[in-house]
């Protein structure tokens, strides 16, 4: 049996085991879990660059021991210069380049607001040159570069290394860094230095927003120091889904936590304790497709959505759509939106404030354009609007995009809670119900639930196909199965980072802490 990982007192899994001892550091010095996610992110951001960073957004779900959960939105809307004349005479917004750096980078915010949210709740303010110690000084001595971060870096290099400061940074010497080599980030380390010295708010408003802005500007960004000054995370409730096992949360709009939530309540009407391997990945590829005409129709930025999204996860709506699922035949796919790299980290604490959490540039380094003496990666998340009239996802200035981010959360009926999530576009919803299906549904151990292979529904990078794609681990019978059911199947790796990188963290009845991490990631599940 693969084990997962149990202490008594705290327990922190991320996609990369410094972000999991810089949130154990935190923790055992008696901070909580707000504060313990703040130190994650910032070194994550250091030692994830490709997946990650200050350029970027985040979302946070917070469950206190008592009480309802809260939600923080650290998205970025579209700059004010980002109207569809600025991209005249394209068809699209693409993924690359200054025009695809066109919305606020909103993550910092949150690590604030998240840290005010901790003082209400009754803590003390943490220093942050404590919170950020590990990021700086991984940042100005250096990290072992990854095998992700090298692949990456390797696949991409083409489209990326004639964009500003990209090649300076993230090709030293002019070549991809091979794993295990030293990789740093002076100039993010600075920059760091200064959140640290200054405040977080600096970001947006002070001498580190007017360095940004400035730099923005050189490089014809439509992001505008006025952009930076007006912007601030909102806090709000989360999406909440009633299911057989408990209650789940998600993020709200624009997030897709609303899609995340639908399959989970399809599914739930669809007889999964009980279910084989083949049986189980059909109905899950199944409830996504029905769950993703909900995206598709609806989700945008929520002041211009014309539905309630909590109504959309109404027990009738959830039960006709359960409805149209055939069990012995895959559904056309409808059009899928685009993959997606990105975190996903949870902690919870010993007093059971449980924190879920994901941080993302979008694509594999965001927009490729770092803002000159900064080292700030900014992320390319504007790219995901249209530039057509009239659509639900029509560029506007001050329009927030729509993310694939969202974090999970449960608060079983058995008295349990668990933080839940992964990175991966299209394949965030897909694999969390994964995982929430076995461990919970199913009473698969939760580290086997995320090391078990996976699959998913819908495009990885670079490709237009949008099979089925399975990792390399499935029994010839179970593909044999899903080929006659009508899937369209492609085989991937036994063990793919297209599937995602997921973790789960879950606090029992009597108070241990369980956490597991993905063996596709760097991560690990610290506790102590």
């Amino acid at each position: 049996m693969i084990q997962s990982n149990i202490a008594p007192n705290g327990m922190a899994v991320t996609p990369h085991h410094l972000a999991s001892q810089s949130a154990l550091a935190v923790l055992r010095r008696g901070g909580n879990a707000i504060e313990a996610m703040v130190a994650a992110a910032a070194t994550i951001a250091v030692v994830y660059p490709h997946m990650n960073g200050l350029g970027g957004d985040s979302f946070w779900l917070i469950v206190p021991p008592e009480g309802e959960p809260v939600a923080i939105d650290a998205s970025g809307a579209a700059g004010s210069l980002a109207t569809v004349d600025f991209y005249q005479g394209m068809t699209a917004i693409p993924y690359r380049g200054t025009q695809a750096a066109l919305t606020v980078a909103g993550t910092v915010s949150g690590w604030q607001q998240a840290l005010t949210l901790s003082q209400q709740m009754g803590a003390a303010p943490a220093p942050l040159a404590e919170l950020l110690q590990d990021a700086i000084g991984y940042a100005a001595t250096g990290i072992p570069v990854t095998e992700s971060q090298a692949a990456a870096t390797a696949a991409k290099r083409q489209e990326l290394e004639s964009l500003p400061g990209f090649a300076d940074i993230y090709l030293p010497e002019g070549k991809v860094p091979e794993p295990g080599s030293r990789f740093c980030q002076p100039d993010l380390a600075a920059t760091l230095q200064a959140l640290a010295d200054d405040g977080l708010d600096s970001f947006y408003r002070g001498p580190l927003a007017e360095k940004i802005a400035q730099g923005m500007q050189t490089l014809g960004m439509p992001v505008t120091a006025a952009d930076l000054k007006q912007h601030h995370a909102k806090t709000c409730a989360p999406l909440q889904l009633q299911h057989s096992d408990g209650t789940l949360y998600n993020l709200t709009p624009p997030t897709q936590g609303l899609v995340s939530l639908a399959i989970n309540g399809i599914t739930d009407h669809l007889q999964m304790a009980e279910a084989s391997e083949a049986d189980t990945i059909h109905r899950i590829v199944e409830a996504t497709k029905q769950a993703f005409t909900l995206r598709d129709n609806y989700l945008t930025d929520p002041r211009e959505m014309t539905v309630d999204a909590q109504s959309l996860l109404d027990p009738q709506a959830v039960a006709a759509m359960a409805a149209n699922i055939d069990p012995q035949r895959a559904a056309p796919v409808a059009g899928q939106r685009n993959p997606g790299d990105t975190v996903w980290m949870g902690v919870i604490d010993q007093q059971g404030m449980a924190v879920s959490f994901i941080q993302s540039i979008y694509h594999e380094f965001g927009s490729g354009v770092v803002i000159p003496d900064t080292g700030i990666l900014w992320q390319n998340r504007g790219a995901s609007f249209s530039l057509e009239p009239n659509k639900l996802l029509t560029l506007a200035p001050g329009k927030y995009p729509f993310h694939t981010l969202n974090p999970a959360a449960a608060r079983l009926k058995d008295g349990r809670v668990m933080v839940y999530g992964s990175m991966g576009g299209d394949g965030q919803p897909q694999t969390q119900a994964t995982v929430f299906t076995r461990h919970i549904q199913q009473k698969m151990p939760l580290q086997q639930a995320i090391s078990a292979p996976r699959w998913l529904l819908g495009r990885t990078w670079g490709d237009s196909s949008e099979s089925l794609k399975l990792e390399g681990r499935f029994s010839e019978h179970t593909v044999a199965q899903l080929v006659a059911m009508g899937h369209e199947v492609e085989m991937l790796s036994d063990y793919s980072e297209a599937t995602g990188h997921a973790g789960a963290v879950v606090r029992h009845v009597n108070g241990m802490l369980e956490g597991a991490s993905d063996p596709r990631s760097n991560g690990s599940a610290a506790g102590f």
